[in-house]
């Protein structure tokens, strides 16, 4: 049993240090984004880390929660090596995902409704809409088709917080992630070539079988 001791006593307190940093990381991110709910947070992070085990993921993280609803900013954009808030913004969502606030979502082409879980983002380009940014779903079943369904970030005049407060919902748009247009040029380059987003809501089906929130041990 002695022998174990060292190895042991070792391993717990890496795992002490790892969860210490752990919040001390969330703490840091939480004190520069108040608006952005600290569980969602911790979620984003969470689910990054496992990404990151296989892949570059830069070190700016966007983080959705549509748990709020469209009238509400519900959209933050993270500087994780400066601990710094770059934007906090209003999102759309898909019309096939509910009115003021979202309550279903898939990755179903044609279904119009927003798309959960963590997504790297790509290239931009000038389309229909403007400035944009392709986004690629990584979690199959979850968010894999975002590419093909056309789910990317661009600007919309229906992203209005004023007409939204007026007529009790934002714009709904069909399952991108649409952001004011005066913002949306900053907030794409912020997030451009090889960032994340993650996208949140209490939907219990999506929570337990995401792999990249359930990250097997090393």
């Amino acid at each position: 049993m002695r022998k174990w001791l060292p190895w042991l006593c070792c391993t717990i307190g890496l795992l002490t240090a790892d969860l210490v940093h752990s919040e001390d990381r969330v703490d840091r991110l939480a004190s520069v984004a108040p608006g952005l709910d600290r569980e969602v947070l911790t979620l984003a992070l969470q689910a990054r880390d496992c990404a990151a085990r296989t892949r570059d993921v830069g070190h700016r993280l966007a983080v959705i929660d549509y748990s709020r609803p469209s009238t509400e900013v519900r959209l933050w954009v993270l500087d994780l090596a400066q601990a710094r808030l770059l934007h906090a913004e209003h999102v759309a969502h898909g019309r096939g995902s509910g009115g003021n606030l979202p309550t279903v979502f898939s990755d179903v082409e044609g279904s119009y409704q927003s798309s959960l879980g963590l997504f790297a983002t790509a290239e931009t380009y000038t389309g229909q809409n403007g400035y944009s940014l392709r986004l690629d779903g990584l979690e199959p079943g979850i968010n894999g088709r975002a590419r093909e369904r056309l789910i990317v970030m661009h600007g919309a005049d229906y992203v209005d917080p004023d007409q939204a407060r007026r007529q009790g919902r934002l714009g709904r748009s069909w399952g991108c992630p649409a952001v004011r247009t005066a913002v949306a040029r900053a907030v794409i380059d912020a997030l451009k070539d090889g960032q994340l987003l993650f996208a949140y809501a209490d939907d219990p089906g999506w929570r337990q079988g995401s792999a990249l929130l359930h990250c097997p041990a090393r």
